[in-house]
């Protein structure tokens, strides 16, 4: 089965939980390679705090039609921004595109209420924006 699973209708959308295992943050990792965690929102939000190791693409510059940075070319992606509208809108864009790909329900908000790893843009303890 694939690291992420699509729905009817759109892409598919997962729980931080599996959003954390699908891109090795959690103590359950699939094996066989981990999906991109690319977050969406804006640069302010960013630099405040986001997931360790997360790739960022602000859901504005995709949706001016901005290309995905390199490191997340060509690689399943679980979508993320701070409450789980936009990571929404930036999934059906990147299906839209070819790209395979999830949003991840309640976003950041509840990936620091699972107690997950939040840094902020110098590597210190982040909070949510």
């Amino acid at each position: 089965m694939s690291i992420l699973r699509r729905g009817r209708g759109g892409p598919g959308r997962v729980t931080v939980q599996e959003a954390a295992a699908r891109t090795g943050h959690g103590n359950a990792a699939e094996r066989g390679g981990h999906a991109v965690l690319l977050d969406v929102r804006e640069p302010g939000e960013w630099e405040a705090g986001h997931a360790p190791g997360a790739v960022h693409l602000p859901l504005s510059s995709l949706a001016a039609g901005a290309g995905l940075p390199e490191d997340a070319q060509a690689r399943p992606l679980v979508v993320i921004c701070r409450s789980g509208n936009r990571s929404r809108q930036a999934a059906e864009l990147l299906a839209a595109r070819g790209s395979q790909t999830v949003d991840v329900i309640g976003g950041m908000r509840d990936w620091a209420g699972a107690g997950l790893p939040i840094v902020d843009s110098h590597g210190g303890n982040g909070t949510v924006a």
